[in-house]
């Protein structure tokens, strides 16, 4: 199995030089670890897929060191672009623009736009500034499960499968990025995450339309990753529920003696010879960063099933239900 290493000035300069090679590197964002290799090289990119076990037809995001970089991979940029860039970057927002003819289709999916991003990590930073180009990357995971939060949850998903793992601590955020698509008439919210619908409304001064799932749409075309039906899954089979039902749930579950993971933050932890359980932190920001650890703990557990105790349904808690709804479809 590949280990990790400290993202020192050495580590960084081997994983250039393995990024030019047209290896896999994977390293640290403040959403979550991504699995890079050089945007611009089309064997590299189908190294990513390979790595993932990822459709080839599921588009990237390409990660950029600086604004200025978004006319090297995108045409007929509109100035809502710059603006969410020069309030948001870097930070967790992926902006899906038109591209540039010379993008690999590997990177797109074979579409007409591309996603581009300035992670707000500063070994991502570092590591894509001593690159000197775009490092497409994906959440470095094995296609829909947990995406990794720290450098050992890429150990254990993808192996020697990657060249190199870039340990930059545990995500800050520890969920994916904002996308936002400003390649048609109206911005469209793909994914929601830790930059809200109305923060970027207030900056556009628009009403942003959101896109449905795949799956829920009469479009088949996939425009982001992360709009799957089921994504982000652990292989233990998870069920959201209300607070409400989880004490009866339980109870059922325990008469059959099923072995029961549960994630919890109103009720104490309980902790039995069936029943594993988790507390998580009652605020959003808080519950996102320890989200895909504790249920990548549970899942390594081998249980029956994994309980979630459902979050609110309010503006704060939008990419946390987002996540929990895809990781606990059975469709």
């Amino acid at each position: 199995m590949m280990k990790s290493i400290l993202a020192d000035d050495a580590a960084i300069e081997q994983a250039v030089l393995l990024l030019q090679q047209g290896r896999l590197v994977a390293f640290p964002t403040e959403t979550v670890y991504g699995l890079g290799a050089d945007a611009s090289n089309p064997e590299a990119v189908r190294r990513i897929f390979q790595a993932k076990g990822r459709p080839a037809d599921h588009p990237l995001i390409v990660h950029i060191p600086s604004a200025d970089c978004l006319k090297d991979w995108a045409i007929d940029i509109p100035e809502a672009a710059y603006k969410l860039a020069e309030q948001f970057w870097p930070g967790p927002l992926a902006i899906i623009l038109n591209k540039q003819a010379s993008v690999p289709v590997e990177v797109t999916g074979g579409q007409d736009t591309v996603g581009l991003r300035m992670p707000n990590h500063p070994v991502a930073l570092q590591l894509l500034n001593a690159f000197g180009g775009g490092i497409a990357a994906p959440s470095a995971n094995r296609f829909c499960r947990i995406s990794p939060t720290q450098a050992s949850h890429v150990e254990e998903e993808l192996g020697d499968t990657v060249d190199l793992i870039l340990d930059g601590g545990a995500s800050m955020i520890g969920v994916e990025s904002t996308i936002i698509d400003l390649s048609g008439q109206k911005p469209t919210l793909l994914r929601p995450g830790h930059i809200t619908q109305l923060e970027l409304e207030a900056v556009l001064q628009t009403k942003i339309l959101i896109a449905s799932s795949v799956f829920e749409s009469s479009d088949p075309i996939l425009r982001a990753p992360g709009m799957m039906a089921v994504h982000y899954a652990p292989t233990t089979t998870a069920k959201l529920c209300s607070k409400h039902h989880l004490p009866e749930l339980i109870e059922a579950l325990s008469r059959q003696h099923k072995q029961i993971g549960l994630l919890t933050y109103t009720f104490k932890s309980i902790e039995t010879a069936l029943i594993h359980s988790i507390n998580m932190p009652i605020s959003a920001d808080n519950y996102a960063q320890s989200l895909y650890a504790s249920l990548r703990e549970l899942d390594n557990l081998k249980l029956d099933i994994i309980l979630i105790e459902q979050p609110p349904d309010t503006e704060g808690w939008q990419a946390i239900n987002d996540r929990l709804f895809k990781a606990t479809s059975t469709q």
